[in-house]
């Protein structure tokens, strides 16, 4: 946080967008006339977004209609408005969008209108980085920890058909999926089914991220004299497409489950995830090469007391490695350094849940470097005040077999098959002969 760093603004998978353009977004992404934006800004702003390579033009027209500042100022202090606030002055307001419904409050539609264009920017990015024609996309799932509706159905949904249209995806349809900081690996999960099983070509898992998370423990920070850390919203997308016979595939028969009756334990939820699908597959811990949990940034972390997260969950499935006999209590240190990773992610819940190492672990199985990883996500349903369970599921990627969805299952895949058939039949003939 103390290190000056290169002035880019374009990363490997995506961009940091700055805090104006954002808010110009949230008016392109506005269907309903709630977000008001001055004059200054509407000018300044629609000059860069005409620059993005990304954005659309036509989107850009309600940037055309500002607000003076007199009326943004009423409906702040009389209509409840929500202020918009940009180094320090206000610039423009989000509006309510019902007089009582506290579902449609400002304060939610902020919210909600803040993970819709991190979203859409997600979509965006993947559209032009993967290549894939907007049309050919089929099915949108959204994965955040958001929930957007009325009174009558105050997490209805939906954000994925939401964020589709504004990003162009003109043939796609699709839901929201919802389990705290554990939506996006069951989105995976339920993406890969979907394509395995034929029933859509192409599947995208999106998120956008969560205003209620920013400066979330901000207060730890002052007190320890360091800036608040947690100052940016983040997003991502992953395509889910039908094997290619080249691109690394989802292995949908290791999964593992955080079921109800797991308990809550920590050795419990970690062994639950990572040792009871591989052993179910014959495999051992080590055999996986990086495990991706929840990968939040330790500089925002630990001095908000929260500690290393991913190194303490890469502690826990080494330790459980030694217990098993995999490794040597010796080995657990090395064990953290080669299957695990400095966390880089930020804090959003959902959004440091897994998913962020997907896109790297692409590249290095595309490169040879890894064969498999294993991600893994964790979800606190306590939260809801519902339920005292924790959650979590988990899936590994796997590098390819080099044989397409079209052209028919592997070698190897059949003597799997016929294993699990042989485990199948010794277990019902010893049933038998203790009958």
């Amino acid at each position: 946080y103390d290190k000056r760093v290169e002035a880019k603004r374009q990363g490997a998978f995506g961009e940091i967008m700055p805090e104006d353009e954002f808010i110009g977004m949230m008016k392109v992404c506005d269907v309903f006339d709630l977000v008001k934006l001055n004059e200054s800004v509407c000018q300044a702003v629609k000059t860069k977004l005409m620059a993005h390579p990304l954005v659309d033009n036509a989107l850009l027209t309600g940037l055309d209609k500002p607000t003076g500042a007199a009326e943004i100022a009423e409906l702040i202090q009389h209509a409840g408005a929500e202020a918009i606030h940009l180094r320090g002055e206000v610039v423009g307001c989000v509006k309510a969008a019902h007089d009582i419904d506290e579902t449609l409050s400002a304060h939610v539609i902020f919210e909600n209108l803040v993970s819709k264009v991190s979203c859409v920017l997600s979509i965006l990015h993947l559209i032009h980085q993967s290549g894939v024609n907007k049309t050919e996309i089929d099915y949108v799932i959204e994965c955040s920890e958001e929930a957007c509706g009325d009174m009558n159905q105050r997490g209805g949904g939906n954000f994925a058909k939401a964020a589709a249209e504004i990003a162009g995806l003109t043939n796609a349809t699709g839901s929201d999926v919802r389990g705290f900081c554990a939506g996006p690996s069951h989105a995976l999960v339920m993406a890969a089914s979907l394509v395995k099983a034929g029933v859509f070509k192409n599947v995208l898992v999106t998120a956008g991220g969560s205003t209620a998370k920013l400066g979330m423990n901000g207060k730890d920070h002052l007190k320890k004299g360091l800036p608040i850390l947690e100052d940016c919203v983040a997003g991502f997308a992953v395509l889910i497409s039908e094997n290619d016979g080249i691109n690394p595939e989802f292995n949908t028969d290791i999964i593992g489950r955080h079921t109800v009756g797991t308990g809550s334990s920590p050795q419990n939820v970690i062994s639950s995830l990572t040792f009871a699908p591989l052993e179910r597959a014959g495999l051992k811990l080590t055999d996986v090469d990086k495990y991706s949990l929840e990968m939040q940034n330790p500089d925002i972390t630990k001095p908000a007391g929260a500690g290393n997260v991913p190194e303490s969950n890469y502690k826990m499935i080494g330790a459980l490695a030694a217990m098993k006999g995999q490794i040597q209590k010796a080995e657990l240190n090395a064990f953290v350094e080669k299957h695990g990773m400095v966390g880089w992610a930020p804090t959003q819940g959902h959004i440091p849940s897994g998913v962020p190492y997907l896109g790297f672990a692409r590249q290095e199985m595309l490169a040879g470097k890894i064969e498999r990883a294993m991600f893994v996500g964790k979800g606190s349903l306590f939260l809801g005040r519902m339920t005292n369970l924790f959650d979590g599921i988990s899936v590994v990627l796997q590098k390819n077999s080099g044989v397409s969805q079209e052209t028919g299952i592997t070698e190897e895949r059949v003597k799997q098959l016929i294993a699990a058939s042989l485990r199948d039949f010794a277990g019902h003939l010893a049933g038998k002969l203790e009958e």
